[in-house]
């Protein structure tokens, strides 16, 4: 299958606002490209795993965007057709904010470019005390006592290298135990959820407003062995659909939510019709210059927060129900 990469060339000011915006609209896997200043951050990072980088090439074009991976099929089409109505609404925003240009280009990509240029980054990754996350084409160079979690993640969804997703498998891989439920409102990949279920949940749900969600994470359970019948993966809009929540049922042990601020706030007003007395939401995505607007909107809806933890510029926060 053909992809369409779309860029919104923006600021980083503007990078939360368009992730926001194109939650909204029902893409919500995105990726977010900094400015020079924080590429070249990176690359010093990163310095000793590199034999040589062009810097200079890699910065001279380096300029904020967000970008997605949109199928080339009818609910692809749709969503480019959405984003640059979006984008045009956000053009005639007068509100002080620097969204800057909100150029929309758009690329062809084949997947198998993309898989193998992207086999060449992601590596197997221990996370917690429990867990090992690979992808399929990776042997393992020895034995493990850890669980295993095979991610291959299509082009559009997580594989867990990113700090959000990170924090989120490490508090699953502390808190998870036998016989609990949990829902995954943003699933993508599914990697929360399967993950849940490999560390022992009895059930889990993945929710996603991008219906490709549910190919993607179906393949991403089978291929940890995991069978349908401890397993649902639904599409639809947690937010906007009463009718929608009311199916997923009640009384969830552990919700998770990996999205974005913007989201997360309305969403917490939610949760609560889900998650059970005494349960846990752990949510990420959350950039830390936010964070207060979460954690005003958990303590607005009867949660207590346990833990907090930053990774960089990104916050995840664990709250327990109080009902």
């Amino acid at each position: 299958m053909d992809w369409n990469k779309v860029s919104v060339m923006t600021t980083e000011e503007g990078l939360d606002v368009l992730c926001y915006k194109l939650e909204s609209i029902g893409i919500t896997q995105v990726e977010l490209v900094e400015d020079a200043a924080s590429t070249q951050r990176i690359l010093d990072e990163t310095a000793a795993w590199w034999d040589y980088v062009d810097a200079e090439s890699v910065l001279a074009a380096r300029q904020p965007c967000v970008r997605a991976y949109l199928t080339k099929n009818a609910v692809g089409e749709k969503q480019l057709e959405d984003l640059r109505e979006m984008v045009a609404g956000l053009r005639q925003v007068k509100d002080g904010l620097d969204l800057g240009s909100l150029e929309v280009v758009v690329e062809t990509v084949r997947d198998e470019d993309w898989a193998n240029n992207w086999k060449q980054f992601y590596k197997p990754m221990q996370i917690g005390q429990r867990l090992l996350v690979k992808p399929s084409w990776e042997a393992l160079e020895e034995e493990t006592s850890r669980i295993v979690l095979e991610m291959d993640p299509g082009m559009v969804f997580g594989t867990g290298t990113h700090e959000t997703t990170q924090m989120c498998l490490a508090q699953l891989d502390a808190l998870v135990r036998p016989g609990m439920r949990v829902i995954d409102l943003g699933c993508g990949s599914g990697i929360l959820s399967v993950a849940a279920l490999l560390l022992g949940a009895e059930s889990a749900v993945g929710v996603d407003i991008d219906p490709n969600a549910v190919d993607i994470a179906y393949n991403n359970a089978e291929a940890n062995a995991i069978d349908r019948a401890r397993y649902k993966v639904v599409a639809g809009n947690v937010l906007d659909d009463h009718g929608f929540v009311d199916s997923l049922g009640t009384g969830y042990d552990i919700v998770v939510a990996n999205i974005v601020a913007g989201v997360i706030v309305p969403l917490t007003a939610i949760v609560p019709r889900l998650i059970a007395k005494g349960g846990l939401y752990i949510t990420s995505g959350i950039i830390a210059d936010r964070a207060d607007e979460v954690e005003a909107a958990l303590a607005e809806n009867g949660f207590s927060i346990l833990r907090r933890e930053t990774r960089k510029d990104w916050v995840a926060l664990v709250a327990k129900y109080q009902g």
